[in-house]
């Protein structure tokens, strides 16, 4: 089967996470993406540990699905084969700072002169304007400045960032969803557009919670653990060998938990008979249910509250994760071909098209691997790309 986006070309100028997460949904989606590297050593990630024989392991998870093209686009003839490329190009997508594709005479006004059909994705720490837009911006500062740090972590604690890129992630995600829907709207009236998307903003966007309670009564928000912002009991509490989340907060739930636990004592008080009572107390309340859960084991409780229909899930680590029954149950990882590596474990795509499911082809290429068969499509003779060559303009691993 082929994926939705069969037929869109999408071009990367990327580095590290968030530009190379966001094309990595569009190729997953069945695009062709094309990740214009530099020839001397290409996206940092390709310098980033742990390594897989001389192949670094995260990169070959971040880019699956990509063709690599070793292109310097700092000489006019590198200038002039990128050009060459977008006027077949449906998308570009490029995270490097505001300004940088401008100075290579590469940015999105140039560009659309050639292709006026083309949607430009433009990915940066604080966005293409404002008094921050010059500012190297990184996925911890973005967690800094858009609150998320100040609400992560045990209360009275240091500050503590989302323990994965949250920014980088969700700004990509962002990017990928407004570049499909530039190329809906570009099917309505045939013209492109640029899309601004930052890494401040996205974080920003999720502090719903947050914005609900600050605009509605002025509160600051702050941290509360594995607790939620305004429901209880909700949260991660202790057994005798580890931790299980619970959320007993709707009136089928809270009865539910408590008479499970052996509770019910907590059904008579008053304090307790709203979700807000509840939260406000929620100390006190997590004292008592954690006096029961401490003594017995999580799959004790697993088994206890699931019976009772009420909502749990252990803590797993990383390994238990990718030994999950359940994931490998609906067969989320898959094998992506590598062409030194052989077979490569990959992560999934939470997308389930029934009829046009994520395609599941190949790791991540070598620097430069298909260099020669992208410049060959684009019609580019023998002797044209022995001059390129010669110039160090492109680069190809050796047959």
């Amino acid at each position: 089967m082929h994926g939705p986006l069969e037929g869109i070309r999408v071009v990367e100028v990327g580095n590290y996470m968030a530009a190379p997460f966001c094309t990595m949904q569009l190729a997953d989606l069945g695009a062709e993406v094309i990740k214009v590297e530099n020839p001397a050593g290409g996206d940092e990630v390709r310098q980033a540990g742990p390594f897989l024989g001389d192949q670094s392991s995260p990169f070959l998870r971040l880019n699956r699905n990509k063709r690599s093209l070793a292109l310097d686009l700092k000489p006019a003839a590198g200038k002039a084969v990128f050009r060459r490329l977008v006027e077949s190009a449906d998308v570009v997508v490029e995270n490097l700072r505001p300004g940088t594709m401008a100075r290579l005479e590469l940015d999105y006004a140039r560009l659309a002169e050639i292709n006026q059909g083309l949607i430009y994705v433009a990915v940066s720490g604080w966005g293409q304007d404002g008094p921050l837009a010059p500012l190297a911006g990184l996925d911890i500062m973005a967690q800094a400045r858009s609150g998320l740090m100040s609400i992560t972590g045990e209360v009275g604690g240091d500050p503590v960032k989302v323990g994965v890129p949250i920014c980088d992630l969700v700004c990509a995600l962002y990017g990928a969803l407004a570049a499909v829907s530039a190329l809906r709207a570009r099917d309505q009236t045939g013209q492109g557009q640029f899309i601004d998307v930052s890494l401040l903003e996205a974080g920003v966007s999720l502090t719903i919670w947050e914005a609900g309670r600050y605009f509605a009564t002025g509160e600051v928000s702050g941290p509360q653990g594995s607790a939620h912002q305004n429901n209880a009991p909700y949260q991660a509490v202790r057994a005798a060998d580890g931790w299980v989340t619970v959320g007993a907060t709707t009136p089928r739930n809270w009865p539910a938990f408590c008479r499970a636990l052996g509770l019910e004592r907590l059904l008579e008080n008053e304090r307790y008979a709203s979700n807000e009572g509840r939260f406000e107390d929620r100390s006190d309340l997590i004292t008592q249910i954690e006096a029961v859960t401490t003594t017995a084991p999580v799959t004790h409780w697993l088994e206890v509250l699931e019976a009772a229909g009420v909502p749990c899930a252990p803590i797993q680590d990383i390994a238990q994760v990718y030994a999950d029954p359940h994931l490998n149950a609906r067969s989320y990882f898959w094998e992506g071909i590598h062409p030194t590596l052989g077979s490569v474990r990959q992560l999934g795509s939470p997308m389930r098209l029934a009829t046009t499911p994520p395609c599941r082809d190949s790791a991540a290429p070598l620097l430069g691997e298909h260099t020669l068969a992208v410049l060959e499509l684009l019609g580019y003779t023998e002797e044209e790309l022995q001059n390129l060559r010669e110039q160090q303009v492109i680069s190809s691993p050796e047959p």
